[in-house]
């Protein structure tokens, strides 16, 4: 690490914490040319590769906007939505790979998405898994009611799963 006064190609790691969010490691360096000292943010970066082999670095608002649509009309705030990002960035660096696929993000947003909204949900997945048919979306709706039923089920209650689900 260069010394931002005096460019000295070598520092002196004084502190060391983790951020609020935990997703960063916050330094305090010392440089042992001038003394001075100065502080340091390190994250490790994500990479996404599209499907067309491009790269570009993992962005939340990508995954905010992509999911904002799907959303729309639903009652669905923004502090929502940048949540469930945040749940994404973290099942995504959970699985210790720096480069991801396009795909798998998509995979991701699936589940915190059913959790927050489930007509959302169905309107995400619909174009995510390219359903092609009334049959996909009522197979869709039914894996919806069965979860419902056994959570119903797991709660103790026999309430009715309603059905305009």
């Amino acid at each position: 690490m260069h010394c931002p006064f005096c460019r000295h190609p070598d520092s002196r790691v004084v502190d060391s914490r983790t951020s609020d969010d935990g997703l960063s490691i916050r330094r305090r360096r010392q440089c042992p040319e001038c003394g001075r000292r100065f502080t340091t943010l390190e994250t490790a970066s994500l990479s996404v590769v599209k499907r067309s082999g491009a790269t570009e670095p993992f962005s939340r608002d990508k995954i905010v906007s992509g999911v904002r649509k799907a959303c729309q009309g639903r009652p669905v705030s923004d502090d929502d939505l940048a949540l469930l990002a945040q749940k994404v960035e973290e099942t995504l660096r959970g699985q210790g790979n720096a480069i991801i696929d396009a795909g798998e993000i998509g995979l991701a947003i699936l589940g915190p998405l059913r959790d927050l909204d489930e007509v959302a949900y169905l309107r995400f997945a619909s174009v995510y898994q390219a359903f092609n048919s009334l049959d996909d979306f009522e197979a869709a709706i039914k894996s919806l009611r069965a979860e419902h039923a056994a959570h119903a089920a797991r709660r103790g209650s026999i309430a009715k799963v309603p059905d305009d689900l």
